[in-house]
């Protein structure tokens, strides 16, 4: 069986390379095209959609998302979320809203095909060797941004954690300086933990379905020091960790063979939770229904004992009547 999943993981590896190089071909086609004709900011969106149709379609991986309107209604903003694997390439191509763009390590701008895409569409590239290089190519992002009404996607942990548990790295205040400087919210946007799906440690690559919660946008614009943005910063880290740990929890595989046993640990946890729910409901049903048999009970000898008055009170006026 390790030997079969480990095949599998080396096969749907392959698979997903060949498709992520085909979808980078048709984001450079598509780019040429929509900056000939002066729609550049569709750009990453359009190709965004076809990672996740060809990529997400083939490789059977599908997207919960909850409280989707926000990633069209909070523009100009700046989502922040948690990075994991390869996988957030789908995550984007489900979620990315129109006039979105995205930051890049520098490295990434020379690889052919997806590098080229990269640099036909607009994405800041961030050169980490040269912080004051890079602040100055977030500053001219962000102005264009507000200018358009568009938005930034940024993930604040700054790498991709890989880990297998519910949990997130510590955040880099980067993305919220910055939208502090550009008086714009910050979204905070939380993915379910994809090592369920896809972890090469583990060597496993299955299919599955990955849950997206947006949370409501935050302004920062009662944020005025370095103290008061530390605290802000903290509060939202925490909230996220909150939220992937109580509710966004793991994705969800069609096959958990070789899963982490994290996840197993999880699963076995929150089966038991909701046993325990179900009883629980079940239990105040049986309460409401005898409630309501009795309601019905006391009803019924109500309008017996309102019968049986009206019967005596005309049997008298008869009988007074019969008199007279």
């Amino acid at each position: 069986m390790p030997l079969l999943s480990t095949l599998k993981y080396h096969l749907r590896s392959i698979t997903s390379v060949i498709l992520l190089g085909a979808c980078a071909i048709y984001g450079v086609v598509i780019s040429c095209v929509f900056n000939v004709i002066g729609q550049k900011r569709l750009s990453q969106w359009s190709t965004a959609r076809c990672f996740n149709l060809i990529m997400g379609g083939i490789l059977g991986i599908s997207f919960k998302v909850i409280n989707e309107h926000y990633l069209n209604e909070s523009a100009p903003c700046i989502f922040i979320s948690n990075h994991q694997s390869t996988l957030d390439i789908l995550m984007l191509g489900r979620t990315f809203p129109k006039g979105c763009t995205v930051t890049s390590k520098k490295s990434l701008k020379y690889v052919p095909f997806l590098g080229w895409f990269m640099s036909l569409s607009g994405t800041l590239f961030l050169d980490r060797a040269n912080r004051d290089k890079s602040v100055n190519t977030l500053n001219k992002g962000l102005q264009r941004l507000v200018k358009e009404k568009g938005s930034l996607w940024i993930f604040p942990e700054g790498t991709r954690s890989r880990t297998t548990e519910l949990k997130m790295l510590p955040f880099k205040k980067g993305a919220f300086w910055l939208a502090k400087e550009g008086k714009i919210p910050v979204v905070p946007v939380i993915v379910s933990n994809t090592s369920t799906i896809n972890n090469a440690k583990l060597k496993i690559f299955n299919r599955g379905e990955i849950t997206v919660k947006i949370l409501a946008p935050e302004s920062l614009e009662n944020i005025e020091t370095k103290e008061q943005m530390n605290e802000f910063v903290a509060r939202i880290e925490n909230e996220m960790n909150d939220e992937l740990k109580n509710n966004v929890g793991y994705s969800t595989p069609i096959d958990s063979t070789g899963v982490p046993q994290e996840y197993l640990d999880w699963l076995a946890k929150k089966q038991a939770c909701d046993s325990t729910t179900d009883v629980e409901t079940e239990s105040v049903d049986v309460i409401d229904a005898n409630v309501s048999a009795n309601d019905e009970a006391v009803t019924s000898d109500n309008e017996s004992t309102a019968v049986s008055a009206d019967v005596e009170v005309h049997n008298i006026t008869v009988s007074s009547s019969r008199k007279k």
